[in-house]
């Protein structure tokens, strides 16, 4: 059997200690999110995205062993398990090799072999395999298995079924499956041509298309997957079927001089024809897709969780658009908490063009309720509804300045329909609630997308074409890391958020939240004890990243842990500090007082290069000198080393529980490219070639990224024009809500298409 912690080991390139600590902690029950912020000791600060990646390839490796087992059992079953089979299976890695091992003993639905075994050919076919008859003849050979009762009226007949026997065999060898694999990996070539030539489709580059199995990019597989799925495309791989029929006639024909050679030869070519190249060409096939699918997963969650993490602008008074034509746009205004104040619907657009009227009442909304910031979807007629909202900018005066800013509408039909949404505002439309959710998408995205099934986000390439268990799965450990990194407010959160948290299911959730309606708000997280259902376990995993902002305790509002607090309580009284002063923030002088612990000297003092001729006390000097500086990291480091064993807590939970002290309530989003505020707007006509704008990253894909830079349709970035140097992937230069430097490279109106690079040499040569 596989050792899988050790395999584990060397796949992820860890310490036996980091991944024994880590299977234990899973095998416990603890969320990624707990294990990757609270058990850092034990795992050498693993990160959340490695946790996971490790959870997986775990899982697999575990169903493996399952599995070879199941198989075992089987083919005991049968009387037909050897010591070499068996040690074959279990030193498998991959379930590929085991169901490729378990092949010929598995209960197969009638095939042309097995009705030829039922009709007793099967001596004769090991007669033809035996290949040790030279002379003689074929029909005396033939005549002892024709049985007309049975099915075999000639020797014709019985050739026939035995040479079936023979081609299923051949079929069922696991090392020739395996060898002929790798040769259609390596050899192969994916070719898609058109049902229909003259039919004009979005998979016009792909009608007379070919590249190698081994070359082909991800989300090529995915869009002539789609294709041929919609039927307008054919597709095919090109083998190299000659060289593979030669490799199987070199491993089964020992003897050409034997009188049933022309019998094999054909049961061979029979066999790869009819069995072999049909099988693996859909194996082939199946692990393009399942690889570009994995891929376009990845990509999918990067994307969502970039997303998820945009920083909230907080505190601003919205004005809500959900722009549309015939029915006009929504207005929804929200306080700077995100509370419902008023709605209004306006029609500046076709077929009414209402522009004056509706700039008229949107003036008068800003003024009454003190509007900071106008958020406009950008679905249908939201760039025309930005053209009427800028120049409403221009044309009135505001006792302030008042901007606007396009935002993602993606999932808030479905969130305005769901079931969640009625019970937050049953008296309202559904067009209304979907204005709502684009205004709050602004003043705290992760709170609001959280409500959204993370597919209906649209942030990915084919998310509905790939596998949806698998999709749902990455997607909803992407909210859960994110969710959990920021934080949850106790006393504020919907359910919808806080059935993320790390250890709360949805009822948890719910059972919290009418805790808090019937009792008030929390005043300290020893209080969750109270929530029905929530024990002592879901305690250990919630309680560090729900918060609390004006609770009892000043640690309730940090990511510290309870089970911690006495030890950030030493701690503050270490350093002189009492919990007040970190309840009025006054911590600000920390590293300082932190920099006055004593630490060991090193007796092996290294004289700097520098000072090589310096002797005795002026080397020392030297060094004295250079210590009394500037705190550094480097210094910091020792101290905490020195608390850490003083506090009897390990470094990672001492630093982490240091940097919550330094800014308690911190949120990380903070660190993340801001949101862009705009006053005008830019038309379609007004571009040109060579002009450089800047614009918003909506979309990041295998072949570039989709950019915002004002007008009604995304830009593309190619991959081939994102940096000066050579990349693999968009990921390494952009990633969502990034604002980038863009040239427009060219213009498409017919079609509306702008191509942008991002290359500084393009920049420079048109300066």
């Amino acid at each position: 059997m596989i050792d899988i912690n050790k395999l584990l080991c060397t796949e992820f390139n860890l310490k036996p200690t980091q991944v024994e600590s880590t299977v234990k902690l899973i095998d416990e029950g603890n969320t990624i999110p707990f294990i990757a912020r609270y058990r850092k000791e034990q795992t050498g600060s693993l990160d959340d995205v490695v946790l996971r990646d490790l959870f997986e390839r775990l899982t697999y490796l575990r169903n493996l062993e399952l599995r070879k087992e199941e198989v075992l059992r089987l083919i005991e079953e049968q009387g037909k398990l050897t010591d070499d089979l068996k040690n074959e299976i279990l030193s498998a890695d991959v379930l590929q090799r085991v169901e490729d091992l378990y092949r010929p003993y598995k209960q197969k639905k009638s095939t042309r072999a097995s009705k030829a075994k039922e009709k007793g050919l099967e001596p004769l076919a090991e007669i033809i395999m035996a290949q040790n008859i030279i002379e003689g003849d074929l029909e005396e050979i033939a005549r002892p298995y024709i049985d007309e009762e049975k099915g075999v009226n000639n020797v014709k007949e019985a050739y026939e079924g035995a040479c079936d026997i023979i081609a299923e065999t051949v079929s069922d060898n696991a090392d020739y499956r395996k060898h002929i694999r790798e040769v259609y990996v390596n050899d192969a070539i994916l070719l898609s041509e058109a049902a229909d030539e003259d039919e004009k489709t979005v998979y016009e580059m792909y009608y007379k298309f070919e590249e190698p199995v081994n070359k082909i990019a991800n989300h090529r597989i995915l869009a002539i997957n789609r294709g041929e799925k919609e039927k307008i495309l054919k597709v095919k791989l090109n083998t190299p079927d000659e060289k593979i029929v030669n490799y199987l006639i070199s491993k089964e024909i020992t003897n050409e001089n034997a009188i049933t050679a022309d019998y094999y030869l054909s049961a061979i070519q029979d066999s790869y024809k009819r069995l072999i190249a049909p099988s693996i060409e859909r194996e082939i096939r199946n692990m393009l897709t399942e690889r570009a699918e994995e891929e376009a997963i990845k990509v999918f969650g990067k994307n969502t969780k970039n997303l998820l993490m945009v920083p909230p602008v907080k505190d601003v008074r919205i004005l809500a658009i959900d722009p549309s034509f015939r029915t006009g746009c929504k207005l929804a205004v929200l306080d700077g908490t995100g509370k419902f104040l008023e709605q209004g619907v306006i029609y500046p657009n076709e077929p009414r063009n209402e522009i004056e009227k509706s700039q008229k009442i949107m003036a008068e909304i800003i003024k009454k309720f003190d509007i900071d910031v106008i958020t406009i979807g950008n679905g249908t007629a939201s760039r025309e509804t930005e053209m009427v909202v800028s120049d409403m900018l221009s044309k009135y005066t505001f006792p302030k300045k008042v901007t606007y800013t396009i935002v993602s509408e993606a999932g808030a039909s479905v969130y305005s329909a769901s079931k969640l949404a009625q019970e937050e505002y049953p008296k309202l439309d559904v067009t209304i609630r979907g204005a709502i959710s684009i205004g709050r998408r602004l003043q705290d995205p992760l709170a609001e997308l959280v409500k959204i099934d993370p597919k209906s986000i649209g942030v990915g390439q084919y998310q509905h074409d790939v596998n949806q268990t698998k999709l749902g799965q990455e997607l909803d450990g992407v909210v859960e890391d994110c969710v959990n990194s920021v934080g949850v407010d106790l006393n504020t959160a919907s359910p919808a958020l806080l059935q993320y948290v790390s250890g709360i299911t949805k009822t948890i959730s719910k059972n919290l939240v009418k805790y808090r309606e019937e009792n008030g708000k929390f005043i300290n997280r020893q209080e969750l004890m109270k929530i029905k259902m929530l024990g002592d376990k879901a305690f250990e995993q919630c309680a560090g990243f729900l918060r609390i902002s004006d609770g009892e305790n000043p640690l309730d509002k940090t990511a510290v842990h309870p089970e911690t607090y006495e030890i950030a309580e030493k701690l503050l009284k270490k350093l002189g500090y009492t919990i007040e002063d970190l309840r009025s923030g006054n911590l600000r002088d920390i590293n300082e007082r932190i920099m006055k612990i004593p630490v060991k000297e090193d007796k092996k003092v290294k004289m700097p290069a520098k000072n090589i001729r310096l002797k005795g006390f002026e080397a020392l000097a030297q060094l004295n000198f250079k210590e009394d500086k500037k705190p550094s990291r480097e210094n910091i480091k020792d101290r905490i080393k020195v608390l850490s064993e003083e506090l009897n807590v390990g470094v990672p939970t001492l630093t982490d529980i240091l940097e919550e002290l330094r800014k308690p309530g911190r949120d990380p989003r903070d660190e993340m490219p801001k949101v862009v505020f705009r006053s005008d707007v830019m038309n379609f006509e007004d571009m040109k070639v060579g002009m450089k704008l800047t614009g918003t990253v909506r979309n990041v894909v295998d072949f570039g990224a989709f950019v915002d830079i004002g007008v009604k349709q995304d830009g593309l970035v190619h991959l081939s024009e994102m940096s000066d140097k050579y990349i693999k992937n968009p990921m390494e230069v952009v990633q969502v809500g990034d604002t980038v430097n863009v040239t427009i490279l060219s213009i498409d109106k017919e079609r509306q298409r702008i191509g942008l690079s991002m290359k500084k040499s393009r920049r420079s040569k048109n300066d």
